[in-house]
């Protein structure tokens, strides 16, 4: 598959989709950023694209995104004056002009804002991003992961409030961060992780804008029917089938800067008379199906609706909504020991040990046909 050299208007709708459905269910809400990006795009111009194999230390590449809750976000919709005014801030702070924008995370709304900040900065985009997913803290990205810091960071609101951040650490970045955001209202735009291209080159997990897109158009493919989609996907990411069911509870809060809660899902098909409950960080962490692990971070869990196979964001998550639940193994960084200290189950308070998806999903299987035997 070639990768996306341009990114017009046509492209901004299977990027939203294939996004959404990597984020795990955050990363922001996708039909807001699409909004935004297809608009400055008209205005501005198609925005080219550069893998990230193209880089050099001679770039500078700034990641940009939201922080905050995506049920704030919703409310308190960014602007224009928010991508300009964090690119200056950083600019101002560093010294270093962006050569080429990132997204931060492959997740919703956040793999939107750097196409339309771009769009906005006459700047290409890079076909990477920092998680393979979307994740809830700052901290949970690939640089750090390989023992970078988070730099000179910038924040900027939807008033214009502007902060420069020099953290000695990227969980001390996330406190400060994440604490300036609660201030700023709830949600925030932020450069953080700013570095010349070739540790970006490192650092950064390749082509996942250009899967996005080629999933999204999966997910848009009329002539698919809705099984045939499902299982394609499926295929496509090695993904699992967790939980077909419908949506019998929901408890969703904003709190310290997340939006935090649980949903539990009533089975139907293979799955009646099963349970299934999943807790939510703004994206979906843990799933336990009657009280057994089904899938858990850093593995992808995601919600989509039964018929279009489109995917759910926490925030809308709905009562009554029918819905297949999913899990895909994440990008073998995290499954590092010390991806899993970062953004295992244990860091969230959890007190199950990581199990890789298709491990549990091999378990349960056993577990079946012993039971029908």
């Amino acid at each position: 598959m070639s990768g996306l050299q341009r990114i017009g208007t046509a492209d901004i709708e299977p990027i939203a989709l294939g996004a959404t459905l990597l984020g795990t269910g955050g990363g922001g809400d996708p039909h807001v950023g699409a909004l935004t990006a297809r608009r400055l795009i008209r205005e501005r111009g198609e925005v080219p694209v550069r893998p990230a194999e193209s880089l050099t230390a001679e770039d500078f590449v700034v990641p940009i995104g939201m922080i905050g809750a995506p049920s704030v976000a919703n409310e308190s919709i960014a602007s224009l004056d928010e991508f300009t005014g964090v690119l200056d801030a950083l600019r101002e702070a560093t010294g270093r002009v962006p050569t080429a924008l990132m997204p931060i995370e492959i997740g919703g709304g956040n793999s939107l804002v750097p196409i339309a900040a771009a769009a906005a900065a006459g700047l290409p985009v890079v076909d990477a991003d920092a998680m393979g997913r979307a994740f809830p803290e700052a901290q949970m990205v690939t640089f750090h992961l390989a023992g970078y810091g988070p730099g000179t960071a910038a924040m900027v609101d939807h008033l214009g409030n502007r902060v420069v951040l020099d953290a000695v650490s990227g969980p001390w970045s996330e406190r400060l961060a994440r604490a300036v955001t609660v201030e700023m209202g709830g949600t925030a735009t932020m450069c953080d992780y700013a570095y010349p291209g070739d540790v970006t080159r490192e650092c950064a997990i390749p082509g996942t804008l250009s899967l996005a897109h080629s999933l999204g158009k999966a997910l848009t493919d009329n002539d698919v029917r809705g099984g045939e989609r499902l299982q394609g996907l499926l295929r496509r990411l090695d993904g699992h089938l967790l939980f077909e069911g419908k949506i019998v509870h929901l408890d969703r809060r904003f709190s310290a800067g997340f939006t935090r809660g649980e949903a539990q899902l009533e089975g139907l098909g293979d799955h009646r008379g099963q349970e299934l409950t999943i807790r939510f960080q703004n994206e979906f962490l843990i799933a336990h199906r009657d009280g057994a692990l089904a899938a858990v971070t850093p593995d992808l869990i995601a919600v989509l609706d039964q018929v279009t196979s489109a995917p759910v964001t926490t925030e809308n998550l709905a009562y009554g909504a029918r819905v297949h639940v999913i899990a895909m193994p994440c990008d073998e960084r995290w499954r590092t020991p010390r991806g899993i200290a970062e953004a295992g189950p244990a860091h969230f308070g959890y007190q199950e040990e990581y199990r890789p998806v298709e491990e549990l999903a091999g378990t349960a299987a056993m577990s079946t046909r012993q039971e029908a035997r």
